[in-house]
């Protein structure tokens, strides 16, 4: 069985099955293992990482803790009760299709942009600012029109895009996390250049740590760990950016707790926009497939992250699961009818009655032919009671049935 815990309650013997956090933050994102000496168990105490699941068929069990099913439900819980904080600010986008047909289109246009930038830094060249904001400018006005589309889009990337989709994706975040916050035009655009630049250091990285498939040695972790203080120098060099991409290219990786990195700030020390920046990262992180882990599906990601107790600022993350919906659009949904739907579009007047295509039939255990299901129709009748993880059903076409891959082909 597994149990989530404090890592204080970890000792000798037990087995480690999971730490709890995103798995880019710390170096243990693939053991699974008995933890058998002080010095493994020294290692987990100092990483900042504070609770972890641990499996008691393999190893020492102890009283307390907290089982799956418990876990999933208080997440749950939590998450719902965002639902009762005002409604946000985005219009409501009719014309779905066309939304994320446009938004496939803008990306496969930043793609090369994003790349070029990378490539300048990495050769030592200055970056291309006038041409970076023309580009968080076109993603701005995409976001502020048709919210979902743009970011539900950019999550689906291929692994080998990461490092670039990724910068794309954080400034889609941060301008709609932005939005939801109340920010005008002009601090939409600032914010919206830091998503872009936050991960600038990546390009003076070692490729052979960049780009490697497999786990990170402990000191290779430790350069990797060094890119925010890579980029603010590289940002701070070539001049312009202004205050608020600096401070979310350094402080994107802090925890309100103080155990981030690179200055350990903690709570009110660090700024609003940093605190923004780490969500979105971190909410685009585990949401992509990457070589040496697959990504979480959107619902599953934020339950995880709900959970980070110290990782995010509460207020921030509410404003954020306004923004990206309980339910984000690609998600698998059970419904009280009997059937799973997958999330096709959000209702952001009542974030727990998205639009969604009902295609499977759980009394029977067969797929059925797709249809639309607006659950906040009352003639519908409906409702979602729980979101299902597409891995347990090995579904692999959510994308496609929810209107988002068809229309991407940025690499792809």
């Amino acid at each position: 069985m597994l149990k989530k815990i404090a890592c204080s309650q970890l000792r000798l013997g037990m087995f480690v099955h999971e730490f709890c956090g995103s798995w880019v933050d710390h170096p243990f994102w693939r053991s699974k293992f008995v933890l058998g000496t002080d010095a493994q168990l020294q290692k987990i105490l100092q990483s900042g990482v504070s609770e972890l699941w641990i499996d008691t068929d393999k190893g020492l069990d102890l009283e307390g803790g907290a089982t799956e099913v418990e876990v999933k439900a208080l997440a749950e819980a939590e998450l719902e009760r965002f639902a009762t904080m005002p409604a946000p600010l985005f219009p409501s986008v009719n014309d779905n299709v066309s939304a994320v047909e446009e938004a496939s289109r803008l990306i496969q246009r930043s793609m090369p942009r994003i790349t070029s930038m990378f490539a300048d830094a990495r050769l030592g060249k200055a970056l291309d600012l006038p041409g970076c904001e023309s580009l968080v400018s076109d993603i701005c006005e995409s976001v502020i029109a048709k919210p979902d589309a743009l970011i539900s889009v950019a999550r689906l990337k291929r692994h080998d895009e990461y490092t670039y989709m990724h910068s794309v994706a954080v400034c889609a975040l941060m301008v709609g996390l932005g939005r939801q916050l109340g920010l005008n035009e002009r601090l939409l655009m600032k914010v919206g250049l830091a998503g872009m630049l936050h991960d600038v250091g990546k390009a003076v990285m070692p490729l052979g740590i960049l780009n490697r498939p497999g786990k990170l040695s402990d000191a290779e972790f430790e350069v990797m760990r060094t890119h925010a203080v890579r980029g603010h120098e590289l940002l701070t060099e070539g001049g312009g950016v202004g205050p608020v991409v600096l401070d979310v290219c350094l402080h994107h990786h802090e925890r309100v707790d103080g155990t981030g990195y690179p200055h350990r700030l903690s709570g009110d020390r660090i700024s609003a926009v940093a605190k923004m920046g780490a969500i979105c990262d971190v909410y685009d992180a585990v949401t992509s497939d990457r070589p040496y882990k697959k990504g979480w599906s959107p619902a599953e990601s934020l339950r995880q992250m709900v959970q980070w107790k110290g990782h995010f600022d509460t207020k921030v993350f509410q404003a954020f699961v306004r923004t990206v919906g309980i339910y984000p659009t690609g998600s698998l949904v059970r419904l009280r009818s009997g059937r799973l739907a997958v999330v096709a579009e959000q209702n952001h007047a009542n974030l727990l009655a998205p639009r969604v295509k009902a295609f499977f039939n759980l009394e029977s255990n067969v797929r059925v032919f797709p249809r639309d299901v607006d659950l906040a129709d009352p003639a519908e009748g409906d409702a979602i009671v729980g979101f299902e993880s597409p891995s347990d059903w090995r579904f692999n076409d959510l994308d496609e049935l929810c209107g988002l891959k068809p229309a991407f082909s940025a690499g792809r």
